[in-house]
């Protein structure tokens, strides 16, 4: 007897940002596997199953993803409905593609729920546009834990051809300055960093490359957190103001 694996993506962090087929998955669900990233609120979605946390966070232990593998196929194959939960898409950056050809392997059956990346949500939350008409038409996602992930990718670039959007980057940002400047990147490229995409403790600080480079841009505060290097950065003077009030009308109804 076979279960069924889904592989979930949970948005960025506010549970309002699931998908439909996201919530209808958690609600059936039997188990559920969370990463670190995902919120209470989303979780408790999943009122009667057993929930299980195997997030994995920079410089702590986690559970190890070989583990991760044998947990989802062993209840799949004692006919449970089982949810893997990832923050953000389960293909973007998030182990999702290693654990769908873990269950290929076995025969279990799968399938996979997009969600909102936070390669995205986190900057358009915060009014930059990664892409904008007569600013830039493109865009690159890296991931900026290590400098074997995003140097060989930079390479490739022409400096200020694109939007980068850089996630795990937070605590590597005066590296990853650094490695931009190298490359021919003016000091003055603007910069941004976002925590804690759509959840209540927002924040985001704007500056340039250079600033990055010296130190200027905020530590990693334990919050989930996107660096975004580009022009597109300088639209967000004139769109924060104008989301701000539109959040704000959605309340007042």
């Amino acid at each position: 007897m076979k279960g069924l694996v889904s592989l979930v993506g949970a948005g960025p962090g506010d549970p309002h940002l699931l998908t439909r087929a996201a919530v209808a998955r958690l609600r059936r669900a039997d188990l559920v596997l969370y990463d670190a990233l995902v919120c209470d609120d989303a979780v408790a979605i999943a009122r009667h199953a057993k929930k299980f946390s195997v997030g994995k966070r920079a410089g702590r232990a986690g559970v190890r993803q070989e583990t991760i593998h044998s947990l989802m196929i062993r209840a799949a194959r004692r006919g449970q409905r089982v949810v893997r939960l990832k923050g953000g898409d389960p293909f973007v950056l998030g182990r999702g593609g290693e654990e769908a050809l873990a269950l290929r392997a076995a025969n279990v059956p799968f399938e996979v729920i997009p969600g909102v990346s936070s390669a995205i949500a986190a900057p358009a939350l915060a009014g930059i546009p990664v892409t904008h008409r007569g600013v830039t038409s493109a865009f690159t996602v890296l991931a900026g834990h290590s400098p074997a992930a995003y140097e060989p990718v930079l390479d490739s670039i022409r400096p200020g051809a694109m939007t980068l959007v850089l996630l795990m980057a937070i605590s590597a940002q005066r590296e990853i300055a650094a490695a931009l400047l190298t490359r021919g990147w003016a000091p003055s490229t603007p910069a941004a960093i976002l925590f804690a995409a759509s959840r209540d403790d927002a924040e985001a600080w704007t500056g340039t490359i250079a600033g990055l480079n010296r130190g200027e841009g905020p530590g990693d505060a334990g919050r989930p957190g996107t660096l975004v290097i580009g022009d597109v950065v300088r639209l967000r003077s004139a769109l924060k103001d104008q989301d701000a009030i539109a959040r704000e009308a959605a309340v007042s109804r």
